[in-house]
């Protein structure tokens, strides 16, 4: 329960009213069904992040990424004109797949099967006794991809975007250039699979009413009697997007012994790279319809959660840095700031996995959210918008 005081207040539920307050039905946190209509409501009709451009070093380099949601297996390239693409990562030929590597340099993709040779443009540049084939190799160049940068972040659409990414995006892609992001050279990453439904992974990163009962090393010196749940400052919302202000605890402890170490280093580090105190180092962005960003200086993270099925997922946390590691103390602070978001997550996987199995076994028909779970509303109002919308269009064009 809240105490009132003076030094925070939580966001009422007067200025959250808008996005209801009756429980949501439990269906769609597991229902195969509902997930189905996900993948073409949600996943094929929305930009969705893949990467990032310091993946994409030189003009040649390309990374590969697979959509199982949308069963798609991608290609992102750097052409020779450093203009950043992406394909449908088959040939065109016969779909065989073209490249098995994540990353690497190249010139030219050529298909294992018939040697099919296509360039960073996604042309057809040979193929054995193409004479004999009907067609033009203008007509048998890559299956492009909607592929725009903004902040850094790279992001594809695989249905017919309504408009462009920034407009997609509104205010936020000014966030997004404004956070440490934008400006990144290189990343520490981890993946992880969960038995568990995407918008129920998501969501445990949403909201803070969990932290003091699965975190509490962590809750601890970032709650107070004033705010026991860490509740955050402010919430915003942008069309399908929305954002929270993280709370800081006015009076927090100095951290000590290796913690003090890294927090020591990690704040020179930000400081000589022109991003300590910036206006976005409390904001934690949640963009439609699986992207995290969390504008730290220090620990910039950005998590995305990737369907596979109704109850599977797979989780990719990164943590983005600016220059490579100059000193054997940058080297640790990074590895202990990556070191403690893994651990403080490790504790999160199971219960997750708790709530799934507990919705999935068809139990309760309805779950509950409070007002600071508002961000977990918003999202599950947004895609059952858009679930609806796209019945709507289904039942139109059968009738």
């Amino acid at each position: 329960m809240n105490s009132p005081n003076p030094t925070f207040t939580p966001v009422g539920q007067d200025a959250l009213d808008w996005l209801g307050t009756d429980p949501v039905p439990a269906k769609p946190y597991y229902d195969p069904e509902w997930f189905e209509l996900e993948r073409e409501a949600v996943f094929r009709r929305s930009w969705q992040q893949i990467g990032h451009v310091c993946e994409l070093p030189e003009n040649g380099s390309f990374i590969r990424r697979d959509l199982e949601v949308l069963g798609a297996s991608l290609l992102i390239t750097r052409g020779q004109d450093g203009e950043i693409r992406a394909f449908h990562n088959v040939c065109t030929h016969r779909g065989t797949i073209l490249v098995d590597e994540d990353e690497g340099k190249r010139n030219t993709f050529s298909c294992p099967y018939h040697m099919w040779t296509f360039g960073l443009d996604g042309d057809l540049i040979s193929a054995p006794d193409f004479e004999s084939f009907h067609v033009s190799k203008a007509e048998c160049a890559l299956p492009a991809v909607a592929c725009e940068v903004v902040g850094g972040l790279i992001f594809v659409h695989l249905g017919k975007p309504e408009g462009t990414l920034r407009e997609w995006l509104g205010p936020y892609a000014t966030k997004l250039e404004m956070m440490p992001v934008a400006r990144a050279t290189t990343f520490s990453e981890y993946v992880y699979e969960i038995d568990a439904n995407w918008k129920l992974t998501y969501d445990n990163f949403q909201e803070n009413y969990h932290l003091r009962f699965i975190h509490p090393s962590a809750a601890g010196p970032v709650t107070s009697p004033d705010n026991p749940f860490a509740y955050p400052t402010a919430y915003d919302f942008h069309g399908p997007h929305r954002s929270q202000r993280i709370w800081t605890k006015p009076d927090m402890d100095p951290p000590t012994g290796v913690q003090a170490i890294a927090f020591q280093r990690g704040a020179v580090q930000a400081m000589a790279d022109g991003i300590l105190g910036t206006e976005t180092a409390k904001d934690y962005l949640g963009l439609f319809p699986n992207f995290f960003l969390f504008g730290s200086p220090m620990q910039h993270f950005s998590h995305t959660v990737y369907p596979i099925a109704a109850g599977k997922s797979r989780g990719v946390i990164r943590l983005y840095w600016i220059g490579e590691d100059e000193t054997p103390s940058e080297r640790f602070a990074r590895e202990y700031f990556m070191a403690t978001a893994r651990d403080v997550h490790t504790e999160d996987r199971a219960v997750i996995e708790r709530g799934h199995k507990g919705l999935a076994s068809g139990a309760l028909k309805h779950i509950h959210f409070q007002t600071q779970e508002s961000l977990c509303r918003h999202l599950f109002n947004m895609v059952a918008e858009k679930v609806e919308a796209y019945r709507s269009e289904k039942e139109g064009a059968a009738a």
